[in-house]
């Protein structure tokens, strides 16, 4: 990930330039005025120097404004988290949504169960919201758990790739209470646009758009497959069985 610089950091390194000047421009001033109170009529101050020195701190002042502006842009930036999705651009990017989509024949699910159950029943539905798989797992432990389902339905079925599928978790504890459980799915693909139009920052992925803070891993993709270089062993052949004719 790409982390840009702390916005809260330049505005303090602002503020206590800001408190420096105030302090240097105020002991500036007592200065300048009991010069001039104190000055030889005979030989003055010279207002040439004097104008200087105040040009030099009105520039300073100029540059803090400049900064400020400058502060307002990085945690504009750094808040939308906008330059952090820019840097995952062409990269493989995990999320977890509320839905998964089948791909190569398998769809991975999330879900936290609050408390060790004596009972777990796990349901895959469809777009349509049908029941097309249900699943009694063997690990019923409290905690964080991950599902990979294989993409069968009940009967058996290998459903096609590209169907959308949610899942839903019910557990309950020998008292036969229900335990509460959160799940979601989980999305992978190559980052192809970013977008901040609506204030929230959102990654295009698979043609979809995700939100940048349901992202939870980001790796290179992997490098495409070179083919095999073509064999000229029945070329040769040929080319030996004629020049022996």
């Amino acid at each position: 990930m790409v982390t840009a610089t702390s916005g809260t950091s330049v505005i303090d390194k602002i503020n206590n330039s800001r408190n420096s000047l105030a302090t240097n421009e105020q002991s500036f001033l007592k200065l300048l005025t009991t010069q001039l109170k104190n000055q030889d009529p005979l030989s003055p101050t010279d207002t040439n120097q004097m104008t200087s020195q105040i040009t030099q701190m009105t520039g300073v002042e100029q540059q803090l404004v400049t900064n400020d502006l400058l502060a307002a842009l990085v945690g504009m930036n750094t808040g939308s988290g906008l330059s952090e999705a820019v840097g995952m651009m062409d990269k493989l990017v995990t999320a977890e949504t509320a839905t998964s989509t089948l791909k190569d024949k398998e769809a991975s699910f999330v879900y936290n169960q609050a408390g060790a159950a004596t009972k777990v029943k796990i349901e895959i539905t469809n777009a349509a919201g049908k029941v097309v798989r249900t699943v009694i797992p063997d690990d019923m432990k409290s905690g964080d758990h991950t599902y990979k389902w294989d993409g069968k339905d009940q009967d058996g079925k290998q459903l096609d790739d590209g169907g959308v599928y949610t899942i839903k978790v019910t557990a309950s504890g020998a008292d036969g209470k229900a335990i509460t459980t959160k799940s979601a799915g989980r999305t992978q693909g190559i980052v192809t646009a970013v977008d901040n139009s609506t204030g929230q920052t959102m990654l295009t992925i698979n043609g979809k758009q995700v939100a940048l803070d349901a992202v939870i891993g980001v790796t290179n993709p992997p490098a495409p497959v070179t083919p095999p270089a073509a064999s000229n062993t029945n070329t040769n052949t040929n080319t030996n069985t004629a020049a022996a004719a």
